[in-house]
Order: structure tokens, then sequence, then C-alpha cells
């Protein structure tokens, strides 16, 4: 059973969503401050994390930016369509995705068992050695056999460097491709989501250099890691 923690300081709809993922089969807990959230994240373990902006006693952009530091568990910022640069700075520091308010709590719980997919380890029955899998539709990344549990954001910017081999993107171009509609959050956000990516594939002790740093250019995909 997976275990959600609603970040909601709005009793009606926290209410609403926990009807619905417990009717999913999802467990549940329910944290209406922003004080409580770090202790809550400790102490639940949970599976993913659907996290207001607007809390009381300490913001949700803060809170998540806390959890990066010891945690890497999904993430779903809750905002308001008023709060657009809220929301960026959410997937700069590491939201999985953003649901705006009013919501469906029915397309909610979908939106987290996608994320639960993608984030699971898979095992595989036989793959072979030096051999990677980018799966476009379950948006999965496997290495050697096992998710590196990329966050949507992460993956769309390893399938860019991935499908062009060796071709160096700069940050601006990457980031254009993640949000088109950029605004004015800085390029230097990708270089947050390389850093998650490259600490996902160290975690497997292998290929350090799969996607590289151009000094002065950006970044790129390094097919011969998987053949050294």
């Amino acid at each position: 059973m997976s275990h959600v923690l609603i970040v909601e300081d709005d009793f009606d709809i926290a209410a609403q969503v926990k009807l619905f993922f417990e009717a999913s089969g999802f467990k549940t807990t329910h944290v209406a401050d922003g004080a409580l959230v770090i202790d809550s994240v400790r102490t639940h373990s949970p599976d993913v994390v659907l996290l207001d902006i607007m809390l009381p006693n300490k913001n949700g952009v803060d809170c998540l930016r806390e959890i990066r530091t010891f945690s890497h568990v999904p993430v779903v910022m809750l905002t308001a369509k008023a709060e657009e640069a809220d929301r960026l700075k959410g997937l700069e520091v590491g939201a999985d995705d953003y649901v705006c308010k009013p919501f469906s709590a029915a397309e909610l719980v979908m939106r987290v068992k996608a994320i639960l997919r993608r984030c699971t380890p898979v095992a595989a029955e036989s793959t072979p050695v030096n051999q990677i899998e980018v799966d476009e539709h379950a948006l999965i990344v496997n290495l050697f056999g096992k998710s590196l549990g990329l966050t949507k954001v992460e993956f769309e910017v390893f399938a860019l460097l991935y499908k062009a081999p060796n071709r160096v993107f700069s940050r601006q171009q990457i980031l254009d491709y993640i949000q088109p509609d950029n605004f004015d959050i800085s390029d230097r956000v990708i270089d947050s989501h390389i850093k998650n990516i490259r600490k996902k594939i160290k975690q497997l002790d292998c290929c350090p250099k799969l996607v590289e740093s151009v000094y002065g250019a950006g970044y790129r995909y390094n097919a011969q890691q998987l053949t050294d």
C-alpha cells in the first residue's frame, strides 16, 4: 500500500483528496502546517508528497528545498494559477510535477500513480551489460536493468541529450525544450537538474561521465561511456 503525505491547509480540499486516495487503496497522512512537514516526511517516509505552496509558518517551496537535502521522495506541488513564479521555483528545487487549483482529485490520483510507476525500480529478467533503455511512454530510464528513478523534468533533460549523442546543448537550449514558456527563470536551473541526474547515475556505481559538461558550452550525452 503506497503512502501519500497530503500537505494542505484548506481542510475541505484535504478531505476530498484524502477520500479519493484512500478509495484508490492508498494510505494517507494529512499535515496542515508548513512547520510540521519535514518531521512528517522523516517520520512517515511517504512514497509521495502532495505539497501546497501557500502554508502557514513555512511555504511549500522552502519545505521542498529542505526535503531535497535528505530525500528523493516524489513531490507534487499544489498551486494556485496566480502563483506562477512559485511554481517555477518549485520545479527548480526538485518538484516532480505540479497541479493548479482548482483540480480534479481523480486526475491527481492518476498523476501520482504515473509518478510512482516511473520512480519504482524494475527488475530486469536478463539485461545485457552496458545496456541503457529510455522509455518515453513510461518516462523511465533503465541503466544496467535498474531504474534511475528520474523525475519528469529530469527525464526530459536526459532524453533530449540521449537522442543526440555527443551533441552539445547549451543551458538555454535545454531550458527552452523542457520549459518553452520559461518567462524569467534562470537557465542555471538546468545545472540543478543535471546534478540530480548525475547523483542518481552515481548511485549505480557506473558511467560517471554519461552526462558530460563541456566547459563554456553546455552538456552532452557521452555514448562512449557504455562501451568503455
